[in-house]
C-alpha cells in the first residue's frame, strides 16, 4: 500500500476532549456488602481520548498536529496537556474554571471491562466563544481540519466554524453526534457509524436503499462525501460519483473504542497529503482494522499502514 509523505502536512484538530483513565486489577472475591467483585488494583494508566485521541492519531501517521479544545482548571486538564506533548501534538486547551475536564475511568480485571464512571461538566459559552476566534486565526496554518464532535458541549459554534473552514477552502471532516445532522451542513465529509447514521436517517432493508438514504442526507447537507463506518461490513463511501464499498479486515478484534477517531485522522492526514479520496477510504480502513486489534483507545503508526 503506497503511503504518501505526511510530514509536511498541517492538521487541525477541535472538538470535545477528554481523559481516559483505566485501573487494572485482579478479581479474586465477591464483596460481602454487596453482590459485585472486589478489584484489587494493580497498575493504572491514562490516555487521551476524543478529540485529544484523533489528535494523537494523526500525529501517529506523521502531520504536524495541532489541537485546540476546552478543558477545566484541574488535574485531569493538566495530564491531558502532558499526554498530547509527549504524542508531539501542539496544543492549546483553554482553561475554564467552572468545568470539569471529562474524565472516563474504567476499572478492568480479568482483561474485562467491569465498570466505566465518567466525569462531566459542559463548559461556559464565554469560553467557547474565545476558541472560535482563535479557530479562525489557525485557519491559515492548516491543511485540514477535524471537528470531532463527542455531544459535550465542545463544539457549541460548529456551523459557524465549518463555514469559515470553507470559507478559507479548507477540507472540512466531521465526526458527527446525535440526532440532528443540520447543523454539520456545508462539511466537505461526515464519518458517521452505522448506528449513528441510523438515527438520522432510519433503518434501512438493502444496500439500494442505505445509498438512497445516505445521497439525500449528503445532498440536504451539501456535503462532498459522507463516509459511514459499519464495523464488520467495512465502510462505505458515497459522493457525487456515486458510492464505493470497502470491506472490514480479516483479523481479531480486540477492542473498538476508538476506533472512529483513527478512521477519521487517517482520512484528514491522508487527504491533507493530496491522496485522492478512494485511496485514504482505504488507508483508514487499513488503519482501523489495526488499532481494533489493540487494548483501549490507540494508534496506528505509518510503519504499521506499511506492514513493517
Amino acid at each position: 500500500m503506497r503511503i504518501p509523505d505526511t510530514s509536511r502536512t498541517r492538521a487541525l484538530i477541535v472538538g470535545d476532549v477528554m481523559l481516559d483513565r483505566y485501573w487494572f486489577g485482579d478479581v479474586s472475591r465477591i464483596s460481602p456488602e454487596a453482590p459485585v467483585p472486589i478489584v484489587k488494583i494493580s497498575r493504572m494508566e491514562e490516555r487521551p481520548g476524543g478529540a485529544a485521541n484523533v489528535a494523537r492519531n494523526a500525529a501517529a501517521l506523521g502531520a504536524q498536529t495541532t489541537l485546540l479544545s476546552v478543558v477545566g482548571a484541574d488535574e485531569a486538564g493538566q495530564a491531558l496537556a502532558r499526554l498530547m506533548a509527549a504524542e508531539g501534538v501542539t496544543t492549546s486547551l483553554h482553561e475554564d474554571p467552572q468545568l470539569a475536564t471529562t474524565v472516563k475511568l474504567r476499572v478492568i480485571g480479568r482483561q474485562q471491562q467491569l465498570l466505566r464512571i465518567d466525569f462531566e461538566t459542559p463548559p461556559a459559552h464565554e469560553v467557547l466563544y474565545g476558541k472560535l476566534r482563535e479557530f479562525e486565526q489557525r485557519l491559515d496554518h492548516c491543511d485540514v481540519v477535524v471537528l470531532s464532535d463527542y455531544g459535550k458541549g465542545g463544539l457549541a459554534h460548529i456551523a459557524e466554524m465549518i463555514k469559515l473552514a470553507r470559507a478559507v477552502n479548507k477540507p472540512v471532516l466531521v465526526d458527527p453526534k446525535g440526532e440532528d445532522f443540520a447543523r454539520y451542513a456545508g462539511a466537505s465529509m461526515l464519518t458517521p457509524n452505522r448506528a449513528e447514521l441510523r438515527e438520522v436517517v432510519g433503518q434501512w432493508s438493502s444496500e439500494t436503499e442505505l445509498e438512497e438514504k445516505a445521497q439525500n442526507l449528503r445532498n440536504s447537507l451539501g456535503l462532498q462525501s459522507l463516509l459511514v463506518t459499519r464495523s464488520e461490513e467495512g465502510m462505505s463511501l458515497f459522493t457525487a460519483e456515486g458510492a464505493l464499498h470497502e470491506p472490514a479486515l480479516a483479523r481479531e478484534v480486540f477492542d473498538v473504542s476508538g476506533a472512529g477517531d483513527t478512521v477519521i485522522a487517517a482520512l484528514a492526514v491522508m487527504l491533507g497529503s493530496r491522496m485522492d479520496l478512494a485511496a485514504s477510504m482505504r488507508i483508514a480502513n487499513r488503519a482501523a482494522g489495526i488499532v481494533v486489534g489493540k487494548f483501549g483507545t490507540a494508534t496506528c503508526t505509518l510503519a504499521e499502514l506499511a506492514g513493517e
